[in-house]
Formats: structure tokens, sequence, C-alpha cells
């Protein structure tokens, strides 16, 4: 029998204890504003995990803790975008990464993304009682109290991080002396390099491939010992106008849907993937709002390359660095224009942005629109 509801009815951690103390196999999904994370359990242990968040994707992953190479990641990715073969499957089976790496790193993954759970005050969620896991999925073993007790450790640190560093969009400035501080360790020295540039701390999360709870970690730790301090918030970047702002989406999933389905029928991608994510947000795990999503995807990625940009296209950044300073960019735009080098091609920057395609798709029109990024000469294939 499955159950649904949200975290204000029923917590992270009395729900991972609920279903443990019952021996619970199937999917436990919780989401909020389009995020969704899946943990995968078996008679009550939990052995699996999905995220749909950047930000904990394997490849990301493996890139923090130093596993894996950008440009064979990008290779691997390359492979899986044409492929149904797991990323963590590809990876191994080309020698990039040993299988013991890509597990370890699974496992800490699958941490992250629970322990993430803990810190979020709003969501929803439902059970699938039974409900049979992944066929390939690459199974690792955790036992549920412990994950409890570690998630309410994380959320008294996070309680901790929020009154030094109030916000994903705080910025840094090196105090006098931090450059004693380039002896400690590469993580530190990363951190200090991006404090530099005048990142905030979702920007840093992005660039070091990691989660913003040990992103944070690592910049309260600078604050307490005086390395760095923190220097202000960056201004929240303008929302991407759509025209579903101008609409009275319906109330139902069915009805989102259908309305969806109008717009895809009259080649309104863009705005037929806004009223679908909408949709999502109420119910994450809808076959059919998945399905829709992927069909809209597709299209809206057509009539990106129909309408002249190619994905062998070369983009490079046009303005100045004092201009690119006074734009309001949200950090995943930041991350993506950190690969825009006058020498990646578009195919090869959406193989290694932790980003959904049409999204990074999306992006990267928005870059060139707004003049921030022009277009060289393609590469010949």
């Amino acid at each position: 029998m499955g159950i649904h509801g949200t975290l204000k009815t029923m917590s992270v951690s009395d729900l991972l204890q609920f279903l443990a103390a019952g021996r619970k196999t199937g999917t436990l999904s919780i989401g909020r504003e389009g995020i969704i994370k899946q943990i995968y359990l078996e008679q009550g242990t939990i052995v699996g995990s999905h995220s749909n968040d950047p930000r904990e994707r394997i490849g990301q992953m493996l890139l923090h803790y130093g596993k894996i190479e950008e440009p064979n990641l990008q290779a691997a990715m390359e492979i899986h975008r044409h492929s149904s073969v797991r990323l963590g499957t590809i990876l191994i089976s080309h020698g990039f990464v040993s299988e013991a790496d890509v597990m370890d790193v699974l496992r800490t993954r699958t941490l992250e993304i629970i322990y993430d759970l803990f810190i979020w005050n709003e969501a929803k969620f439902e059970f699938f009682d039974n409900e049979p896991l992944p066929a390939d999925l690459m199974r690792v073993k955790l036992d549920a109290t412990s994950v409890i007790m570690d998630g309410i450790y994380r959320t008294d640190e996070w309680s901790r991080f929020r009154k030094v560093i109030p916000s994903e969009r705080t910025f840094f400035h090196l105090s006098p002396g931090w450059t004693q501080s380039l002896n400690e360790s590469k993580e530190v020295r990363e951190v200090l390099y991006h404090v530099e540039k005048q990142m905030t701390a979702a920007e840093i999360c992005y660039n070091m491939h990691t989660s913003l709870f040990h992103a944070c970690a690592l910049l309260f730790d600078l604050i307490q010992k005086g390395v760095i301090k923190v220097a202000g918030e960056a201004p929240a970047p303008p929302e991407i106008p759509t025209d579903t702002a101008k609409l009275e989406l319906p109330a139902t999933v069915p009805e989102l849907l259908e309305l969806a389905r109008t717009e895809l029928n009259q080649n309104n991608a863009e705005k037929a993937l806004a009223i679908i994510h909408s949709a999502l947000e109420q119910d994450a795990k809808n076959v059919e709002a998945d399905r829709l999503r992927n069909e809209a995807e597709n299209k809206f990625i057509q009539q990106i390359y129909e309408s002249g940009l190619s994905p062998h296209a070369i983009p490079s950044i046009i303005v100045k660095n004092d201009q690119l300073e006074s734009e309001r960019l949200g950090p995943q735009e930041g991350f993506l224009l950190s690969r825009v080098n006058g020498e990646s091609d578009v195919e090869s920057i959406l193989a290694v942005c932790p980003f959904r395609e049409a999204d990074t798709l999306r992006m990267i029109k928005k870059l060139l629109d707004s003049g921030i990024i022009g277009i060289e000469t393609e590469v010949v294939h």
C-alpha cells in the first residue's frame, strides 16, 4: 500500500523510519520546484537513488572526487546521449573509471541525495509500494537508521551555515593573509580561486561539482578561520518570461497535460514544456507527463536547430569582463558560460553540462539573444 503527503505532515526521518521498520520494497519519490529525488528500497534497506538535480548526477560527482577528467566524461556523455545504457556502465566498459570507483561514488551520491532532503522545508512525497526497481540499477546498501542519524546532524549543521551564509546567492571576499591557506587541501585552493572571482555559493557549488551543503561547509570553515568574509548577496536573476505567465493555468494534472498537448500540436514547444513542468510539480511520477516532456523537449531541440543554431557551431563570449559582471546570470548560466571558450562546439558543451539538453539549449539561446555570446565558424566534420 502506497503513502503520500508533504514533508510538513511527515518528515524525511519519519518516512525512512517507517519504511525501514516495515521492511518495505519500492520507490520513495520526493519533489519540489521541478527537482525530483527517488530513493529505492528493498526490504527496508536503501539500495539506490535517482535525482534530476544536476549537482547530484554521477558524472559531476566523479569529477568532484577526481575519479575522471572532463574530456573522458564528455566522451562518455556523447555515447550516453545516443543510447539507453546507464552512464556508469558506459564509464566502466570504456575503461574511464573502475567499477569500484563508480560504486563508491554511487554510494556517496545516494547519501548526498538523501541528506539534501533533510534541509527541504516543503515538498510532496509518495511511496510506490512494491514497485519494481529499475532493471539496470547498480545496487548500494545503506542502513536507514544510520542515514537518519547523519541526516539529523546535517540539519543542525545547515542551520549553523545559514546564520552566516544566508542564501546560495551569497558571495565573498578574501581576507588579508588568505594566501597562507593555499598550502591546505586542493578543495580549499579551489574554493579560494572561486571566491577571488567573486562567485556566489551556488556558482562555487556547480564549478566544484559538489552539493550546496558541502560547498557551504567549506565556505563556513574558511569564514570561521577568518580566511574569507561574506561580502554581500547577488541579486536574483530575472525570470525568463514565458507565454504561460499570461495564462490562467488549469488546476488539475489532466487539464494541464491536455493544454500542453494543444500547445505541442500548435508547435509551441517551449510553452508546452512550462505547462508540463507545472504538472510534474503536482505529480512527479506521472508517466504521461514524463512522456510528454520528452516529446516537447525533442520538438524544442529540433526547433532550436532549425532556427539556425548548429550542434557544430562554436560559441564564444563577445562582451568584455566588466560588462559580463553586470549581467544578472543564474548559477546554471554561469556554469554554462564557463564552458564557452571559443573552441568547444555546442555538441561538446551539451555533452559535459550537467543539465537536460533542452534546458542547456534554452540558456544558449538566451545568451545569444542577449548578445553575451556569439557564434564562430563551425568545426568541419
